[in-house]
């Protein structure tokens, strides 16, 4: 039996090491991007880029421009200021876009069902994150039964980065000898800038610290990596 996936895949950091990761461990590998009119259309064009350099033979880009009529965000409105640190708060940062990742898993969850893919992976992640609800492991577990439920359908919601760290997240792509891909050429930052990008943003700030924490303690953090995830290969 071919064994199938399908990643939610946004040209980042995140996604492109879930990507990288997943390549070894399935026959065929479908990514899906998704245009929600979000404030840097670039990754679009980065994703695509991305996809084909790393041999995915195929990539969805689905217009859910709807998204962006409904969920009001610095990453939907250029007239909301982008954050410049990570949220330390109790309040939701701008850039929390309500239903994003609802929306974004239950499509990919139907376009599995669509191709018999049995699982659908995403870069979410509770360990380094801006308190974003819809990044807890708590909701995937629970739109997965959800989902699994309502389409009756035997379906498993993948989180490779969960229990990471940034730094972790870096070791990764590096263990996979990509991490020269993830750094150069997938776009984190806010602004749109693909690679370092603007240094500015909390995404940037999150992903530079990430990788000088990896760089500085490289050896130790691959140990922590590896008895968090399977890295057979």
């Amino acid at each position: 039996m071919i064994k199938k996936a399908v990643i939610v895949f946004s040209g980042g950091q995140d996604s492109t090491t879930c990507l990288i990761h997943a390549l070894p461990f399935y026959d065929e590998i479908h990514c899906i991007t998704f245009d929600y009119g979000q404030r840097h259309l670039a990754e679009i064009e980065v994703a695509q880029k991305l996809a084909k350099q790393l041999g995915v033979k195929v990539h969805k880009v689905l217009d859910v421009s709807l998204l962006n009529q409904l969920a009001i965000s610095s990453l939907t409105r250029d007239n909301i200021p982008l954050p410049s640190t990570s949220n330390a708060g109790d309040n939701l940062p701008s850039t929390f876009v309500p239903g994003r990742n609802i929306l974004f898993l239950t499509l990919a969850a139907i376009y599995a069902y669509q191709v018999q893919a049995r699982t659908v992976i995403t870069g979410v992640c509770e360990t380094d994150y801006s308190g974003y609800p819809d990044c807890r492991h708590e909701f995937v577990k629970a739109l997965n039964n959800a989902i699994a439920l309502g389409m009756e359908y035997k379906l498993q919601f993948e989180t490779p980065l969960m229990w990471l760290t940034k730094a972790e997240t870096w070791a990764l792509a590096d263990h996979h000898n990509k991490l020269d891909v993830v750094r150069d050429h997938t776009l984190t930052c806010y602004n749109g800038i693909k690679g370092f990008g603007c240094s500015n943003c909390a995404a940037c700030t999150l992903r530079a610290t990430g990788l000088q924490n990896f760089l500085e303690n490289k050896l130790e953090t691959m140990k922590t990596l590896k008895s968090k995830i399977n890295l057979k290969y």
